[in-house]
Parts: C-alpha cells; sequence; structure tokens
C-alpha cells in the first residue's frame, strides 16, 4: 500500500502539511521501518546540551518534541484499530500542548525517551501487519473528520519527518 493511493476524502486537510513531507511511493510498511531508524538516528546525534533547548519562551525542547511525536502515535495507532476494525464510535481528538507537561519528557533521559519510541514503533509495525490491507482502508471519524485507517498511519510518517524539519530550523 502506497501513500499515492490516499484519496482527499479519506483525511482532514490539516494534515496535508504532514502528508507533503512523504514521496507518493512510500510504501507504508516501509515506511514505517525506515522512519524508525530515520527517528533513532537523528535524535540520537543531537548534542545532550541541546536537548532540553527552547527556541522561544513556552516552545517545547528537543525532548519534549520527541515525546510528543511517541505520545501521537500512541493517539494514532489506536484510532488505526478502531478504525480497522470497522468501530463506527466518532473518536475524540485530543489537546497535544496538556500531554507534555505530565509526560515528565526532560526528566527522562534521551536514551529512555529513544527506548520508549522504538517500543511504540514496534508496536505500530506489529499491528499494522496484522490489517489487510482492505481493513486498512477502512473510514471512520475522528476529531470530527472522515479518517482511514491508512490516512492516519501515513499522517504518522509525515508528523515525525514534520517535527525533525522543524527542530534543524529552530533548534539546531
Amino acid at each position: 500500500m502506497k501513500k499515492q493511493e490516499l484519496q482527499s476524502t479519506e483525511f482532514n486537510e490539516f494534515y496535508t502539511g504532514y502528508l507533503s513531507k512523504i514521496p507518493d511511493n512510500t510504501s507504508l510498511k516501509k515506511g514505517f521501518e525506515d522512519d524508525k531508524e530515520n527517528v533513532l538516528k537523528f535524535f540520537s546525534s543531537i548534542s545532550k546540551d541541546k536537548l532540553e533547548y527552547r527556541y522561544q519562551p513556552g516552545k517545547w525542547s528537543i525532548k519534549e518534541v520527541l515525546q510528543h511525536i511517541i505520545d501521537t502515535e500512541r493517539i494514532f495507532m489506536y484510532r488505526i484499530l478502531r478504525i480497522a476494525r470497522k468501530d463506527m464510535t466518532p473518536i475524540e481528538g485530543f489537546d497535544q500542548d496538556i500531554y507534555i507537561k505530565p509526560s515528565g519528557a526532560n526528566d527522562k533521559t534521551i536514551e529512555a525517551l529513544l527506548e520508549e519510541f522504538k517500543t511504540t514503533r514496534l508496536y505500530s509495525i506489529n499491528l499494522l501487519n496484522s490489517i489487510s490491507n482492505e481493513n486498512l482502508c477502512s473510514i471512520g471519524v475522528a476529531n470530527n473528520s472522515p479518517a482511514s485507517a491508512r490516512a492516519c498511519a501515513f499522517i504518522l510518517l509525515g508528523h515525525s519527518v514534520w517535527h525533525m524539519d522543524i527542530i534543524k530550523k529552530r533548534y539546531l
């Protein structure tokens, strides 16, 4: 299953920016493997003295951005599971900003955060491998908009690239 197969009716327009970060010929399952390596390599390469840096007061630190990527993946994988299993109950959105403080991201080592990401991503890959292509095309409602399971998965791939690009531009 490739990104180019997505239809605009499968996701809210808000996510177009994330999806634009992924080449059209990206394969979903290989994309998750490749992105895992890219995220681990990228965050491992950042100097430890930069990990709690904020480019502006009130903005997240680099550790908090990584925690946000992890938390968002957990939430979107839950959406994928529900949609792929044909649960038509609308799925509420979430306020990403309230998740950061209780996460304690800045109190964690980068090694612990990377392990948390790796474990979360392995779960995601396992779940995606258990869902048929037909069920990945299922459409439900998430955050008051239509969402297919596969669109949620591709959005996650673009989401991590989006945040790594922001870190390159504003933090490093």
